[in-house]
């Protein structure tokens, strides 16, 4: 009877393995993680009862591997630029008769994202081979011992020491050890979307650069009074939005005061200063003061970014919103919301610092990068796929896809790329760039910001907002490692 169960699991599971394509796609990672699961029960018995063994993840009946690759779904699956990227590279992949590709989306909000790439680096039984790495995130997973560090395998890739790459990108996936930990594949700067036909209705200019934050809220103003039936304004303000309200709200206004996360002499976070103030009140302006922005119901949403960029923006409902280059991803043929107008119909202007002091505006940048797990059991193939992904012929029509900054310089030789509307103009914006922190401790700090914001937008003085973030971090990072200005 043993022998008779054992032979039938065997059997269910090379039957459930050979019905896969060579591209084999799961919806999520729980899927993702049983598929694992089953090819790793299908070699124990093999391997006790018959003697089969097969290294790294080889299929039972003919050798081959597979390189699972996990990544945020945008919600759009086998559509989305990320997934339809990968089964490019595949299918023009020199060693494709050597694998299987097995592309594993997370479908998750950011912060969840995070959480679950992190469980899932955790076990040889889920961890995938091929993991997409937020470099905000990079420093925290490697410390964690999650990362294979790369140094090795770029001996053998030149375009990694012959400028094809952004230094500053490179320097983004360094870990405090000095080892490289990923191949960033794109980046990004952030500055304010307008509507010029809203514009136009509220009598403001078509070019329009504010040069302080109160210009901001004086356009919001005449956009409320003139055409009352848009929303003036959106930033991410919520804990379901994760980093992008970090990042590109809470940090583009914080940055923008001349003030950082962590004080410069010191090394310590800033857990009270004048700068945390005027940010979180510029907030509340936007969202309780003056009504400016939309609904908490919907800033308060997972899907927040979603909605204002593929819903309000391209629909004529939303003036002005601060948010990344990325978005305009979403407008092109075979994007998520289709607008074949939104080049003549948007405007991107910088975000001006807070008295347009400084070189007068302000960005953040940050991008993603292709890591490899320690647990993976495929590297040495798995390195060979990331540098066929990074092929120029491959990344160029991938990059304009998401419509990021591509993280390789020789494609701005590309007229496809750089003819793309903003394109240039976001690269423009880099100049003027700044960095989150590269410290294992920013995502728990991070976690604490998102916070601080979402108890603004929902009613909170930034005055106990701050008390409140200054305890919690506090709490995280330890009394010696703090600092008030």
């Amino acid at each position: 009877m043993k022998k008779s169960l054992e032979l039938l699991l065997i059997s269910v599971v090379l039957l459930f393995l050979t019905a896969c394509t060579k591209s084999v796609t799961t919806q999520n990672t729980d899927l993702a993680a049983n598929t694992m699961l089953l090819a790793d029960m299908s070699r124990e018995v093999a391997s006790t009862e018959y003697g089969y063994t097969q290294e790294g993840e080889a299929s039972a009946q003919g050798g081959t591997s597979v390189i699972t690759v996990t990544f945020r779904d945008d919600g759009r699956g086998e559509k989305g630029s990320l997934w339809r990227w990968l089964q490019a590279a595949y299918d023009t992949f020199d060693k494709k008769d050597l694998c299987e590709l097995n592309i594993a989306p997370i479908t998750a909000s950011e912060g969840d994202y995070f959480a679950k790439v992190a469980l899932s680096l955790q076990s040889e039984k889920t961890a995938p081979d091929l993991v997409a790495e937020d470099t905000f995130q990079l420093a925290t997973d490697v410390e964690a011992g999650y990362l294979t560090p790369l140094d090795d395998y770029l001996k053998d890739y030149p375009d990694w020491t012959n400028g094809s790459y952004y230094d500053s990108l490179k320097a983004g996936v360094i870990a405090a050890d000095q080892k490289v930990y990923g191949i960033p594949y794109n980046t990004d700067t952030r500055g304010l979307w307008y509507n010029k036909k809203i514009f136009q209705q509220a009598g403001l200019p078509q070019v329009w650069e504010p040069k302080n934050w109160q210009e901001i809220l004086d356009t919001c103003q005449i956009i409320k009074e003139k055409v009352p039936d848009v929303v003036p304004f959106w930033c991410n303000s919520a804990v379901a939005t994760g980093e992008a309200t970090s990042m590109q709200t809470y940090e583009m206004l914080l940055y923008g005061t001349g003030e950082r996360l962590k004080d410069e002499e010191s090394g310590k976070w800033i857990i009270s200063s004048q700068g945390i103030i005027d940010s979180l009140t510029f907030l509340k302006n936007i969202y309780n003061n003056n009504n400016f922005g939309p609904p908490l119901s919907k800033v308060l949403n997972g899907q927040a970014s979603n909605i204002s960029a593929r819903e309000y923006l391209p629909q004529g409902k939303l003036a002005i919103s601060l948010d990344g280059i990325w978005i305009v991803g979403n407008y092109l043929e075979g994007g998520a919301s289709p607008w074949p107008e939104y080049s003549k119909v948007l405007g991107f202007a910088p975000m001006p610092t807070q008295y347009g002091d400084g070189s007068g505006s302000i960005t953040l940048a940050g991008g993603w990068a292709w890591s490899i797990p320690s647990k993976s059991d495929n590297k040495d193939l798995t390195m060979e796929f990331i540098k066929h992904l990074m092929e120029p012929e491959i990344y160029v029509d991938a990059i304009i896809s998401m419509g990021s900054i591509g993280a390789r310089t020789d494609i701005m030789k590309n007229e496809k790329y750089t003819s793309m509307p903003f394109i240039r103009t976001a690269t423009e914006y880099l100049q003027d760039a700044h960095f989150r922190p590269k410290d294992s401790q920013y995502a728990a700090v991070s976690a604490h910001i998102q916070t601080m914001v979402e108890a603004v937008v929902s009613g909170s003085s930034p005055e106990d907002a701050m008390a409140t973030y200054a305890v919690d971090v506090t709490r995280t990072v330890g009394e010696n490692k703090v600092i008030s200005k």
